[in-house]
């Protein structure tokens, strides 16, 4: 069970307070270790002092995640797989979201192949203040043809744009003929079976590469091959326990990815603590209906990305599938704990002058854009100040003590905004913040006048027909 108790990991530290962390405390430091703050290598005395060598293993032992993490890929793109610690995200938090990695085939043509290669690289989609995008490439060996396979991997790397990939077959012939091209972009191949594990097993010591252990829906045998594996020097593995598309079996898929995180987790079985792999894309085994096709590996991504899957291979580029798919992703994998946020400060929508309506919120990232998003469709030039809540929104913040009047006048000042130059100089307080308004005018008077906008910011557009310009 990983270790919760900044006390204990307080233990393995010098306890000197030298500040040089950049915490105020050993203690401060510890509790970093563990929200992954803050790494080991920080602690200078600790690396640099060899008295403390033994605390130093010690320590660092006790900080490793309890799913072993994976690199994939090389430079900025590359990738991170695993590394996580609770079986359950209101524990602590999830830290690396499972990539999704979109398949191409070696049986397309090229013109077709490079058109699917650029829509995956490109796919982007701007979502609570954060860029969503596709992290990896499955090329897949339809033709069981190593000189084929090869091709497409030349292809595929050449207008990837630095992508990670995933290596697939069974054939280690066509891995090897994929690997003499891509090996120092450190793909994970896919995958060691029961009747090619030696040959795969060599592959990935000849190339230096992670690779993947697929025994379906026999977690004995899949614990056989990870302690052989690992028995051979390669620990950088990604398990394939069998995903079923429907059915009973998929019952016992999920079952089986519960048992796997929890031996890892809570049982700290070491010998099977590796990340998961799962195979969405197996719903186009059931239909030849593409729309329902695509929906069931929706349905299958969602799933496993609530229970563990650390990395997927998918296939529908559809719209209504991958937005469904990212956004739930972004969701379960943002820290429970913190509030999404902006940055503080004024912001301008359209091209706002000094006509312009100055807008009061907050910083919480969903309160913001979804007033930024109400202002902007309705084509309304104007600014928008962030008030610094802690990613608190509006109703909250007023409430708990967040945003008050003073804080408010803090935030003007700070951003600078210079109401002199406005022909209305006027902010528009959000609805529930109206009680503010009287202590406002006090200490904005003869800078700005105080207006209670709606309540909902669906409604800006309304208001503003019958409130602005402001009357004097």
């Amino acid at each position: 069970m990983k270790e919760t108790s900044p006390l204990n990991l307080y233990k393995q530290l010098p306890q000197t307070n030298c500040k040089k962390c950049g915490e105020e405390t050993c203690m401060a430091y510890a509790a970093g270790l563990i929200a992954r703050t803050r790494k080991v290598e920080e602690c200078t005395p600790l690396i640099e002092e060899k008295k403390y060598a033994k605390k130093l293993e010690t320590l660092k032992t006790i900080v490793a995640p309890e799913l072993k993490m994976i690199y994939i890929g090389v430079g900025d793109k590359q990738v991170k797989v695993g590394g996580e610690d609770v079986m359950y995200r209101h524990q602590m938090t999830f830290f690396n979201k499972p990539p999704f990695a979109y398949d191409v085939a070696d049986n397309m043509e090229e013109a077709k192949l490079i058109e699917r290669v650029k829509q995956i690289t490109t796919w982007r989609k701007f979502y609570i203040g954060k860029w969503q995008y596709v992290e990896m490439i499955a090329v897949r060996s339809v033709t069981d043809d190593p000189a084929k396979f090869a091709a497409c991997v030349k292809t595929v790397l050449a207008n990837g744009n630095g992508f990670p990939l995933i290596l697939c077959s069974f054939n280690p012939a066509v891995l090897k003929a994929g690997l003499e091209v891509a090996a120092k972009e450190k793909p994970l191949i896919y995958a060691a079976t029961k009747d090619n594990w030696k040959e795969v097993a060599q592959l990935a010591f000849d190339y230096k590469v992670p690779v993947t252990l697929s025994v379906p829906f026999d977690l004995d045998g899949l614990k056989s091959m990870a302690v052989t594996f690992a028995g051979m020097g390669l620990t950088d593995l990604v398990l394939d326990p069998g995903t079923a598309p429907n059915g009973k079996m998929l019952q016992q898929t999920l079952i089986n990815f519960i048992n796997l995180r929890r031996a890892a987790v809570e049982e700290a079985q070491r010998d099977i603590a590796y990340p998961v792999m799962v195979l969405p894309i197996n719903a186009w085994l059931t239909s030849d209906d593409p729309v329902r096709a695509s929906y069931w590996e929706s349905v299958l991504t969602a799933a496993f990305v609530i229970r563990g899957g650390a990395i997927m291979i998918k296939h529908s580029l559809a719209p209504s599938s991958m937005m469904a798919d990212m956004h739930l992703r972004f969701n379960i994998y943002t820290d429970p704990r913190t509030p999404v946020q902006v940055k503080p400060g004024i912001y301008k929508v359209g091209s706002p002058g000094p006509e312009s309506p100055v807008f009061l919120t907050t910083n919480f990232a969903l309160t913001y854009y979804t007033v930024e998003s109400d202002i902007a469709s309705n084509n309304i030039d104007a600014y928008i100040i962030a008030i610094n809540t802690d990613g608190i929104g509006v109703q909250a913040s007023v409430a708990g003590g967040q945003l008050s009047p003073t804080k408010i006048q803090d935030s003007f000042n700070e951003a600078g905004f210079d109401w002199a130059g406005q022909k209305y100089p006027a902010m528009v307080l959000p609805g529930m913040a109206a009680k503010f308004s009287g202590e406002l005018e006090d200490l904005f008077a003869g800078k700005a006048k105080i207006m209670v906008g709606p309540e909902d910011s669906g409604r800006i557009i309304g208001w503003m027909k019958d409130f602005w310009p402001p009357k004097n």
